[in-house]
């Protein structure tokens, strides 16, 4: 008899548990939901706050990222430099700009090295691609560089397939040099490249100036039409090259017909 008792006890307990738990759950629901909303809010606020991170990270990457892609440039440029230096077998100087003035008909660019570095008035300049220019006023920690496609800059070249001597004049523009006194019938044409003759001892001899661009024989003219291209990009140089050779003449080759002076006072 008590374990008949035992068992309907039970089953009465069982049943009463399986009345009560609809009650009991939906008493316990609102403090469930309520702490899921919470821990569902706390992980997207994490979830924020690791994004936010993450962003703060990828920005800081791409500018590092950026900053070692500018040095690496420098860096390539700067070896290509040496390397010419060693080509040209010539004293070098590697200079960096910190000026520019490319007014209509003078273009003129400013270095930070001077005298204190035995740069003089004179001195061809160069880039990796080719002629610059050339320092026409020295200071102690700076020179002016007069570059090739000023109007009153001309220097000797000759077409690197041939050997045709001639004057190379800057046309005041910085993509564009003119080849002038040249006769209708002389051997160059577009493509060819001019390089440095080594005429007048300033500038080495071999060293790329322009590629022609265009020859035009003009009817009841002497003298062709002929530009060409400098080989050096003068809008995007950010250092050049001055160098010392056997013989460093203190002027540069004036334009012909221009009557310019060489210059030689110093600030």
């Amino acid at each position: 008899m008590v374990t008949d008792h035992h068992r309907r006890l039970t089953w009465i307990h069982k049943a009463l548990s399986l009345a009560v738990y609809p009650v009991q759950w939906l008493a316990a629901s609102p403090i469930d939901m309520g702490n899921a909303l919470v821990d569902t809010f706390k992980t997207r606020s994490l979830l924020q706050a690791e994004n936010h991170r993450l962003q703060m990270e990828v920005s800081q990457l791409k500018q590092r990222t950026l900053k070692y892609e500018a040095l690496r440039k420098e860096n390539d440029r700067l070896r290509a430099f040496l390397d010419n230096s060693f080509k040209l077998g010539e004293q070098m100087l590697v200079a960096e700009l910190v000026s520019v003035n490319l007014a209509p008909f003078e273009h003129l660019v400013l270095v930070n090295k001077g005298s204190h570095f035995g740069v003089h008035v004179g001195q061809p300049v160069l880039s990796v691609d080719g002629v610059v220019g050339q320092v026409i006023r020295v200071s102690p920690a700076n020179a002016e560089i007069l570059l090739i496609t000023d109007p009153s800059h001309a220097i000797p070249v000759q077409v690197n397939r041939n050997g045709l001597r001639a004057i190379a004049v800057g046309s005041g523009r910085l993509d564009e040099l003119e080849v002038p006194n040249l006769p209708n019938n002389a051997d160059i044409r577009a493509g060819d490249l001019l390089v440095t003759s080594g005429l007048g001892g300033v500038f080495p001899q071999g060293y790329p100036v322009a590629v022609v661009t265009e020859v035009k024989s003009r009817v009841g003219r002497r003298f062709a039409l002929i530009t060409a291209k400098p080989s050096s990009a003068l809008d995007r140089i950010r250092e050049v090259l001055l160098t010392w050779g056997q013989k460093s003449p203190q002027s540069f080759v004036p334009a012909p017909d221009q009557g310019i002076q060489p210059m030689t006072d110093e600030h």
